[in-house]
């Protein structure tokens, strides 16, 4: 089994609300433990988010590149999270199709709910 890859729209991305850079470890800076939490990931365990540039608000290196990755439960705890405040103040949500950051969203929840 190989490290899951999800390809995740950048504002899905921004709705999970990754944590700045500056603030992490170089474990979770580098993909070797959640980057919402402490737990060393595997192959098996290991849900790859993409590289990312650290943004221009960052208290680090503005374009420095990083590559964080969550654990499956993490992930879908983050996704839940995201939902349930999204879609109170979105109104596309609110509509038969959704939006799409609340579709994405609820992709995640429930691809990674374990």
């Amino acid at each position: 089994m190989t490290t899951s890859t999800t390809e995740i729209p950048p504002e899905v991305l921004e709705a999970l609300a990754l944590p700045d850079l500056a603030g992490l470890d170089e474990d979770r800076a580098s993909g070797r433990a959640c980057v919402w939490e402490h737990e060393r990931l595997t192959i098996e365990t290991a849900v790859d988010l993409g590289e990312q540039l650290a943004p221009a608000d960052s208290t680090s290196v503005i374009g420095q590149r990083w590559f964080p990755r969550s654990c499956h439960e993490h992930l879908a705890e983050r996704a839940y999270d995201a939902l349930f405040t999204h879609s109170r103040s979105c109104a596309g949500c609110k509509t038969p199709d959704g939006c799409e950051v609340g579709r994405g969203l609820n992709r995640l929840l429930r691809e990674h709910r374990r």
